[in-house]
């Protein structure tokens, strides 16, 4: 260690960890708070120099235990000042203590009193004082004494490990790993562990895999808190199956609630609700009773309209398990009600809060800003500050995506200037959320101005100005973008080529579309999804291939769903083909005969082509169906405010002004 640094802190005394300190204890409520600080001053005052180093090792280890970590430190700065000097057994739970305290300083504090004790070369004291400084995020400073070890065993490289897995040295961790591996320390489940964490933090299944195989090598297939980790780990990185497979490999008798839950937190993951909620009737069968972590994960899978009636039931379950009042599952009850269209039973529960916190308002904004009602959104951003609660960078972030879905230039300009004035501006999260509302809105300038001001672009920060140029009719412009992030070497993901693939459809780009599509597919060994074969579909059949689009469609790796066949049927309408499109509308009625959609583009196609008793069948098939076609609509945002106006729609407070400015409109256009 370095000796002006020791000398600094020697100079530090037990003195800096005061008794005030207890008062803030924010490990336990504040009742619980005012009893330790009573508790701890009786036992204080009954204390001797009677006691034995033993005795006070016990007292302290017990409130560690217990969760009074303040109090763990108080009793050793008490038995410093009874005279009596730590030993080997003293200072691993002192430092246990600094790590569930987070303070750094404190972490100093202890590690000066190892040195100036008999037990800094102790293997014990010393892998305590590393994993303190590692759960306190100080690796430099951990690393230092790790280095310095004369001996080292698995729990102190596990230490290590762990601690740059955690903060994403994935470098670092192999490097140790295979520097373990030289000194002959076996790897144990907490390696195996800490490599899965690291694999993790990049998602790269390559490595998760090959950490699996270490793992089976050395025969903790068995240890279910790996399998369970490793079940986790497959999820996040989107391989549900070999997730599926981990967890049908773990032996019944030792499953836990954790093996299930991770398993559903995947499948909320990918929002597959039905496989979730159809797993978790399995979890209850099987005899495990569900807990805060199956409710939030069965919460999170619940995203769309369509399985609402799933996210009450859940709500249900949730209050008959008794999780109904914990902050996080209300958060979360908020965002599932907005995103499956509820949005008055989130209000509900947002108002009945007892206690808001800055993740009950955000999910409550972005509620209203999905919906497309920035009014109230920006009315409840207004009262969140008036209570004192300062917005984040989520909460600016989802009134931005609001911004873009309904084109609200002004004020996400405005939006643009607030996160400026509260520093929020130099995050790359928000930065890329402004690229994206400003291409959304039609301003182009703005968010490549936007781009170019970024001094460390990411992939989201690329693709989102292509989707960007692809939306605007700025082709070309999206193209040549793409190809320059190639040439920089950057590797583009399935939604940078999705973003790409729609450039060349919108833009007629044929064999460029071709191109980047075998790019993907041969260069990139990326496996192309449903979007991007729709992508493929729609451009064949605007260029008038409409045979092999059809063929394309039909040998897709998926079931063609009614977006891709729709697309077919409208260029067969543009293109006159009568007989293709009667073989596309056969497939659309079959996949949905309520959609009002094909039957009117069919009606259409017969009547260009003067099949008039063919349009009269349509119409009676639709009267048959009880198909109704449901009125378009328009948004207007006009000073800030957001207007809705459907087909012959009298009912706007200012309806007889507008309709009668929009007819001298239409005479100007006559003149």
């Amino acid at each position: 260690m370095d000796k002006t640094l020791l000398e600094t802190w020697i100079c530090c005394d037990l003195r800096a960890i005061s008794d005030d300190d207890l008062t803030v204890d924010t490990e336990r409520p504040s009742g619980q708070r005012e009893m330790v600080a009573s508790t701890a001053t009786q036992s204080f005052n009954r204390f001797s120099n009677l006691w034995t180093v033993a005795q006070w090792n016990f007292s302290i280890r017990e409130s560690v235990n217990q969760g009074y970590a303040h109090k763990a430190l108080l009793l050793f700065r008490e038995m410093k000042q009874n005279g009596l000097e730590p030993n080997n057994l003293t200072f691993p739970s002192v430092a246990k203590a600094c790590s569930k305290l987070l303070n750094s300083k404190y972490c100093q504090i202890v590690h000066t009193h190892v040195v100036k004790s008999g037990f800094q070369s102790d293997l014990f004291v010393q892998t305590s004082v590393v994993d303190m400084y590692v759960k306190c995020s100080q690796l430099g400073f951990a690393y230092n004494v790790f280095a310095r070890m004369p001996h080292r065993d698995v729990a102190s490289w596990n230490s290590m490990i762990l601690g740059f897995a955690q903060l994403g040295f994935v470098d670092r961790v192999v490097d140790l790993f295979h520097e373990m591996g030289i000194e002959g320390i076996r790897a144990d489940s907490v390696t195996v562990i800490g490599l899965t964490q690291s694999a993790l933090s990049v998602k790269d299944l390559r490595m998760m895999k090959s950490v699996h195989s270490l793992g089976i090598k050395i025969g903790l297939e068995i240890d279910v808190s790996v399998s369970n980790t490793w079940i986790a780990a497959y999820a996040k990185c989107g391989e549900l199956g070999l997730a599926e497979t981990v967890f049908d490999g773990i032996d019944k008798d030792l499953m836990t609630a954790v093996s299930w839950n991770s398993l559903i937190a995947g499948y909320a993951l990918f929002e597959q609700c039905p496989k979730a909620i159809g797993f978790f009737k399995k979890m209850i069968h099987g005899g495990f009773r569900a807990d805060l972590s199956t409710i939030l994960s069965l919460l999170s899978s619940c995203l769309q309209p369509e399985v609402l009636f799933h996210g009450k039931l859940i709500h249900c379950h949730g209050i008959q398990v008794g999780c109904d009042s914990d902050i996080q599952v209300i958060n979360t009850l908020i965002s599932m009600y907005s995103k499956c269209g509820d949005i008055g039973s989130a209000r509900y529960l947002f108002d009945n809060m007892l206690a808001k916190t800055r993740v009950s308002w955000t999910a409550m904004i972005a509620g209203y800003s999905e919906k497309g009602d920035l009014d109230e959104a920006m009315t409840l951003f207004s009262e969140m500050e008036a209570v004192g609660e300062k917005p984040d960078l989520v909460t600016v972030v989802s009134l931005l995506s609001g911004c873009g879905q309904t084109g609200a230039l002004e004020l996400g300009k405005w939006i643009d200037d607030y996160s400026i004035t509260n520093g929020l501006k130099d995050n790359l999260i928000v930065c890329n959320a402004l690229i994206d509302m400003y291409a959304k809105c039609g301003n182009t300038d703005n968010a490549r101005e936007l781009f170019y001001a970024i001094p460390e672009k990411s992939l989201v920060s690329w693709t989102t100005l292509i989707a960007g140029y692809a939306l605007n009719g700025e082709f070309k412009e999206a193209l040549d973008l793409f190809f320059q992030m190639i040439e920089l070497r950057l590797k583009p993901n399935h939604v940078t080529f999705l973003a790409v693939l729609q450039a060349c459809n919108h833009g007629g780009f044929l064999e460029k579309g071709w191109e980047c599509f075998n790019l993907m597919t041969k260069v990139f060994k990326i496996n192309p999804g449903l979007d991007h074969y729709s992508c493929m579909a729609n451009l064949l059949g605007r260029m008038g291939r409409l045979k092999e689009a059809f063929e394309f469609i039909q040998n897709m790796p998926f079931e063609p769903d009614a977006g891709i066949w729709g697309g077919l049927l409208s260029s067969c309408k543009i293109h006159r083909n009568i007989v293709i499109a009667e073989c596309v509308a056969y497939h659309l009625f079959e996949l949905d005969s309520q959609t009002a959609g094909p039957y009117v583009e069919m009606a259409n196609i017969y009547a260009s082509a003067g099949k008039w008793d063919r349009v009269a069948e349509i119409r009676t098939m639709m009267k048959c169906n009880k198909v109704r076609k449901s009125p378009g609509k328009s948004i207007v945002q006009v000073n800030g405010k957001t207007h809705e106006f459907t087909v012959e729609d009298r009912f706007h407070p200012e309806g007889f002004l507008i309709y009668e400015t929009l007819e001298n409109l239409a005479l100007h256009m006559k003149e």
